[in-house]
């Protein structure tokens, strides 16, 4: 009886393979970052860039509109850019902008990125992202990362042990492609995406195109449009509207299920970050570099031939923003919301259980609003990046 039984099980799981429910609309916009309020609501880092290694300083906001590497175009599109007037003596660092929203998005987040224009070139490393205060135990979602001469996007969740996603590929879920199982490993669990011109070149020549990544209880997912393909429910919205239909999205790139992560065990509510460094723990690493940059100057390293120097090599390192709109279908934040309109409580203390509401209160008091704390446990792996990049001459102090 108990092989039949099993028997059983095992055809039903073949003819009706597991499916996980994604969210659904309607969705209430919570916060439109766009035009000449966009910097609104965002912290500068304004220190060198101690959390990748790379070889920058992360300017703060007086020193990044000064130097025009933070603004907003008379067409209303924005700007985040790598400095690309100055020449760097060696021991120096290049100049770049990273910016952090003050608001903590919860669980029922959906976050919309309108982007033209995406940094490129050799050393670079762009990265549009989200984080908890507490590196890797409250989760980190990479949505957009690349470096050097990449053209393909790729996604990653970073966590503490227990979260993983299948390599197995499993196109009524996703259309990405994953490499990496475990989370918790120093590159995450990584999907790449499978759609054309989500990087580089190819992505800019066509006029760019738009994310969204929903962040809730029944997974993490991400969608991928080139400019062309953007879906009309998109296209039809505006800085004030609600998202109330998503039917024409399709299938995700991503999807990190609550199947193989249990979301609200390993992420607290997130905070959207955009930067670029240059080389580093990543861009930087000798193998890394040297397959696609390693005949830009004479000595294959990436300080030395990349950031050292005249600064117009980092013409194409900017972002070029249309819109960044967060939304929610969370019942208890739109409460919130309607009670008080002109709040951001929404976002920083608005859980959807006590306990997450706690671990929220908690981190905020006890993480500077710039900083980042890190685990006791990732601090092995930070000196294993460390080493490799002091042996091969790229970590600048």
């Amino acid at each position: 009886m108990a092989m039949f039984a099993a028997l059983v099980l095992f055809a039903l799981s073949v003819v009706s393979p597991v499916t996980v429910a994604q969210p659904s609309p309607p969705y209430q916009l919570i916060r439109d970052y766009s035009g000449q309020t966009f910097f609104n609501g965002w912290d500068f880092f304004g220190s060198y860039d101690n959390l990748t290694w790379g070889n920058v300083t992360y300017v703060t906001e007086q020193v990044a509109t000064s130097q025009k590497l933070a603004y907003v175009e008379d067409s209303g599109r924005v700007i985040i850019k790598v400095d690309n007037t100055t020449t760097v003596a060696s021991g120096d660092l290049r100049n770049s902008v990273r910016i952090t929203t003050q608001t903590s998005y919860s669980l029922g987040s959906l976050w919309l990125f309108d982007v033209t224009h995406l940094p490129w070139g050799c050393s670079v490393w762009p990265a549009y992202w989200t984080k908890g205060p507490v590196w890797p135990d409250n989760g980190e979602i990479d949505i957009i990362e690349g470096v050097n001469l990449q053209q393909t996007n790729g996604a990653e969740l970073h966590t503490s042990p227990g979260c993983t996603h299948p390599l197995t590929v499993n196109t009524s879920q996703e259309l990405g492609v994953p490499s990496v199982v475990d989370c918790s490993t120093p590159n995450g669990c990584t999907v790449a995406e499978s759609k054309p011109d989500s990087f580089g070149p190819l992505f800019n020549n066509a006029s760019g195109g738009v994310w969204a990544t929903s962040f809730d209880a029944t997974g993490i997912f991400i969608w991928f449009w080139s400019r062309p393909n953007v879906p009309a429910s998109v296209t039809a919205l505006t800085s004030t509207s609600p998202l109330t239909d998503i039917s024409d999205w399709g299938t995700p790139s991503m999807a990190f299920t609550s199947a193989t992560c249990e979301i609200p065990k390993f992420f607290t509510p997130q905070q959207v970050v955009i930067d670029i460094t240059l080389c580093g723990g990543w861009a930087g690493i000798p193998g890394v570099y040297t397959a696609d940059c390693g005949t830009t100057g004479p000595t294959g390293i990436c300080y030395n031939d990349s950031v050292v120097g005249a600064g117009s090599k980092f013409d194409q390192a900017y972002f070029e923003i249309n819109f960044l709109r967060a939304y929610t279908n969370n019942a208890s934040v739109i409460a919130s919301i309607s009670a008080s309109p002109s709040s951001t409580a929404y976002g920083q203390g608005a859980a959807t259980s006590s306990s997450e509401a706690s671990a929220t209160v908690t981190a905020k008091s006890a993480a500077p609003r710039n900083g980042w704390q890190v685990s006791h446990g990732t601090l092995l792996s930070v000196g294993m990046v460390l080493v490799g990049l002091l042996v091969s001459g790229e970590l600048v102090w």
